[in-house]
């Protein structure tokens, strides 16, 4: 100081570098104080301190920024940019620095389209200055993906995040601080996607990460821990939240003081506190993070609307209204006004609006409420974008409620005084299918799609397209997956990456394609609600449909026909209809032995759920069935419908459902239009193709399945001697052999032993052939070394595992087969199951394939089968075909049931573990295709 001066400009440098380091540090008043004295040397320079005035103005502006007064540090930014611009023009890298912040703040005060114009901004200067892998980059992307988080743009925001995480990997290793920023960031997106699994992964990664870099106080970890918290929350692991929340409150307070982020800290708590019944505590922090925020962001941020709906919440179920009516209004116009009217967030405020008003008897505003949110929700989901992400599945998946919520006041209303039922009815009707997402209603779609083109050009574009993108999810899940890892292959996540760049090209060439010659595919292919009338429509006099939605509490039922509609409440909810679902299936699963089968309670279940609208059904022969919930993984046949004479004591004679009805599952309300009115029947010359009775060494009998995972070697691959191992079932030759005679195929067409191979399947031209069936062990899904197993085929292994051929034929490689069939029959274990994923609904795994394969129907079954009287079904059902082949797919399985459970030289087969596995899902009833 002495040989420059007090107020030399390189003191000021000093002071900024000094002021930098208070700042990181948490001393926020020293380092203040610091780059005020360095800002006012610098703009006492005869140069007015050029750039080093923009840099400390700009660190200046940070510390601003970590304290929350925006207001402040907006003006600072700007000036420090028009300084940086002034000395180095518009494209140097201090501009796209001060650019990027200048963004982040105008994010922070709701200001979303100006801070998305200066993001791109700080890209295009980066990527002209050093191509697509500077640190800088990565994080000039990173915000951007946060900004589309912020405008609810989820499935925009993950490809970003990713990108960056990866050019951040590369220049920091994977254990620095950018990195578990960015995991922590994309962990919370997986959050609002509803991807719980993925987010929990990548967040745990991240905190281990900053602990190990930062400590275990740092304001990092308690914002890692605040995010992992509200995983917990959403998952109602509310007691595991619980003290992450407080650790994290305490880290921030201690930190900041009055800050943002500590108001989200502490309302997140009072969410969890509010959940666990300590109201008092909540309520006093709600209030208290209300006002923080209003302190540190001022009375127009939306982040204030965050404690102000969830304090209303609160309120109501004090029983407080009108003041959380007010509050709900309050929060309603900070989202409306910073996040536009389409937003999520406004949707869910909308939502809680409507069920305030509704408990206030305002019914009017309460429905006009409700319906702005659903219609938000609904554009959001029905749009077609980009598929490339499951997210905007998994997010429609987490919103259910909502739609739940519409569809209770819906029926409610319709019970008082001056609203039109039916049309109340038919608008139920609409929200019920978007609450109820399948993606094996959206393969089927697709599928649907394919063969609506009318051209084989075109369905070959089509198939490309849906194999890219299937590709695509695919890889991104695993890229996913292995992000949350510690020890993880570089080399092959960059492949990755390349494939999944190289893949969106080849999409985009191809959307561009379908677009001149096919511009209705976008609409087909996405599943769209369909009206009542239009299902009306498409019924046959003697046809009916029956649509479930469970909910917590109580469950609706549509049941239609071609003339009439009617929808009903019934007293169950998910929790007691799972019990009551568990209780029929556990006599049904293949032990050795009968177990009694609850007959009473099949009785109660039947009278709950469809004795309501039985007086509908009264001209039916066969009922379309789109079940929820558990319901998916109970064939309706089982059900009981008046008291058996003789207490159910002799099963032949109990009045099952199956007596009275064939029925047909549909993964969707929407299904049966993309079935009947989209997929045209199949040309395929030939009838049959047939494969089973695998080269197996284990002895013959029992059950067709097992577990997959029990299976699996470490490279993912079949361990072909315990596949070899497994029963031998060589009653299913004879069972292909016969229904083969019945269809007139040749011989040829019928794979046994040697010939029952994967490579056998692969090679075939299946797309010649109408039926398909598969005569097997079927392998449910299971974990295995971490990883999910899928379910799985078996046919006769190899010598040794290879990729083309290990002995089993998986789900993902059905869905690589080509088919163009009007039936697949698999004949086997278990085929209705879910392809394991958490949460995955039932017929997600080797059903949805097969639809996606380019099946328009399936025989699959939901639990495991006893060989004998699977050939029966099986034989019996193609044998009830061939003497009637106007009866119907449904109505022919029906048939064999019956025959099956009325053999007096076997009794024990009336047991419904016996006749009733199978079900046909897709098209069915009275469609008369050629087989």
């Amino acid at each position: 100081m002495k040989e420059l001066g007090p107020e030399h400009p390189g003191i000021a440098v000093n002071l900024t570098y000094l002021g930098d380091a208070r700042r990181a540090l948490g001393d926020y008043e020293d380092a203040e104080s610091l780059l005020r004295r360095a800002m006012g040397i610098l703009e006492g320079a005869s140069d007015q301190g050029g750039v080093a005035l923009a840099d400390t103005i700009s660190i200046l502006a940070k510390l601003y920024k970590e304290l929350g007064r925006h207001d402040e540090t907006l003006p600072l930014l700007e000036r420090a940019l028009g300084i940086v611009v002034a000395a180095e023009g518009p494209d140097a890298e201090h501009v796209a620095t001060i650019a990027n912040n200048l963004a982040v703040i105008l994010a922070a005060e709701g200001r979303y389209e100006e801070a998305e114009k200066y993001h791109f901004q700080s890209v295009a200067i980066l990527e002209k200055r050093y191509g697509g892998k500077h640190p800088n980059l990565a994080r000039s992307l990173n915000n951007i993906a946060e900004l589309r988080t912020k405008q609810g743009r989820y499935a925009d925001a993950e490809p970003v995040f990713v990108r960056a995480l990866g050019i951040l990997e590369n220049a920091f290793g994977p254990e620095s601080h950018d990195v578990a920023l960015t995991l922590d960031h994309l962990g919370s997106l997986y959050r609002l996607q509803g991807r719980y699994d993925k987010a929990e992964a990548l967040l745990l990664r991240s905190i281990a990460i900053e602990e190990n870099i930062q400590g275990a106080n740092h304001r990092d970890i308690a914002r890692g821990l605040n995010n992992l918290a509200s995983i917990y929350v959403a998952q109602e692991r509310y007691d595991e939240a619980e003290p992450l929340l407080a650790r994290s409150v305490e880290i921030m307070e201690a930190t900041f003081g009055e800050h943002p982020e500590v108001a989200q800290a502490i309302n997140n708590l009072a969410e969890v506190n509010n959940t666990l019944g300590n109201t008092g505590d909540a309520e006093t922090l709600f209030r208290r993070a209300a006002e923080m925020t209003r302190t540190t962001l001022g009375e127009d941020h939306p982040g204030l609307a965050i404690p102000l709906n969830n304090l209303a919440a609160m309120l109501v179920g004090r029983g407080e209204h009108d003041e959380a009516i007010e509050l709900y209004r309050q929060a309603l116009a900070l989202f409306e006004g910073a996040l536009g009217p389409s937003h999520p967030k406004v949707a869910t405020v909308l939502n809680n609006l409507a069920g305030t008003l509704f408990l206030r008897k305002k019914f009017d505003e309460a429905l006009a409420m409700a319906r702005r949110a659903s219609n938000i929700l609904r554009l959001r989901f029905e749009r077609v974008g980009d598929p490339r992400t499951s997210g905007l599945v998994d997010e429609q998946r987490a919103r259910e409620a909502d739609f739940l919520f519409h569809v209770r006041l819906l029926f409610h209303l319709g019970n008082q005084d001056g609203y039109d039922q039916e049309a109340l009815r038919a608008e139920a009707f609409e929200l019920a299918q978007l609450a109820r997402t399948s993606t094996t209603a959206r393969a089927l779609a697709r599928m649907g799609a394919r063969f609506a083109t009318g051209s084989d050009d075109l369905a070959e574009l089509v198939r490309q397209r849906q194999d890219a993108l299937e590709r695509w999810r695919r890889i991104d899940s695993a890229l996913v997956a292995n992000l949350g890892l510690r020890d993880r292959d570089r080399a092959a996540e960059e492949e990755m990456r390349k494939e999944l760049g190289a893949i969106g090209s080849r999409v985009a060439k191809l959307d561009a394609a379908l677009a001149t010659n096919f511009p209705q595919y976008a609409e087909l292919a996405s599943p769209q609600p369909l009206a009542m009338t239009d299902v009306q429509t498409l019924l046959s006099p003697d046809e009916a449909m029956i649509s479930f939605l469970v909910g917590e509490d109580e469950s609706y039922v549509w049941t239609l026909t071609h003339g009439r509609a009617e929808m009903v409440a019934v007293d169950i909810g998910q929790g007691e209809l799972e019990k009551a679902v568990r209780q029929l299936r556990r006599p049904l699963q293949w032990s050795g032995r009968l177990r009694r089968f609850p007959v009473d309670e099949a009785l109660r279940l039947y009278r709950t759920l469809i004795a309501p609208a039985q007086h509908m059904l009264t001209e039916a022969r066969h009922v379309f069935v789109v079940p929820d919930g558990s319901l998916r993984s109970l064939p309706l046949g089982v059900l009981v419908t008046e008291d058996p004479v003789d207490g159910g004591g002799e099963y032949r004679d109990v009045p099952w459902l199956a007596k009275k009805y064939a029925t047909t599952v549909l993964p969707s309300v929407s299904s049966l239009r993309a079935l009947l009115v989209f997929a045209a029947r199949t040309q395929a010359a030939k009838p049959f193709i047939g494969f089973g009775d695998p080269i197996l060494d284990g002895g013959p009998g029992g059950p067709r399945g097992v577990e997959v995972a029990d299976l699996m070697t470490r490279g993912q691959l079949a361990d072909v001697e315990k596949v070899r191992n497994l029963a031998s079932l060589p009653n299913t030759a004879e069972e292909l052999l016969t229904v083969a005679a019945s269809l007139g195929a040749q011989s040829g067409d019928v794979h046994l032993r040697e010939a029952a191979t994967e490579t056998m399947v692969r090679e075939t031209a299946l797309t010649d052939y109408r039926v398909v069936t598969f005569a097997t062990h079927a392998l449910t899904a299971g974990d295995f070394a971490g990883q999910l197993a899928e379910p799985a085929l078996v046919l006769t292994p190899p010598d040794q595992a290879s990729e083309r051929d290990d002995g089993l034929l998986t789900a993902s490689e059905v869905a690589q087969l080509n088919l163009n069939a009007d039936w697949v029959v698999l004949s086997a274990c278990n085929t209705a199951a879910a392809d394991g994923t958490p949460g995955a609904e039932g017929l997600s795994g080797l059903a949805k394939a097969f639809f996606y394969a380019g099946s328009r129907a399936l025989l699959v079954s939901h639990w495991s089968v006893e060989t004998v009287s699977a050939q029966r079904l099986t034989t019996g059902m193609f044998a009830a075909l061939l003497d009637d082949p106007g009866l119907g797919r449904s109505e022919a399985l029906r048939h064999a049931m019956l025959a099956l459970m009325e053999d007096e030289q076997a009794p024990h087969f009336a047991h419904p573990l016996f006749w009733a596995p199978f079900t046909v899902v897709g098209e069915g009833g009275n469609y008369q295709g050629s087989l």
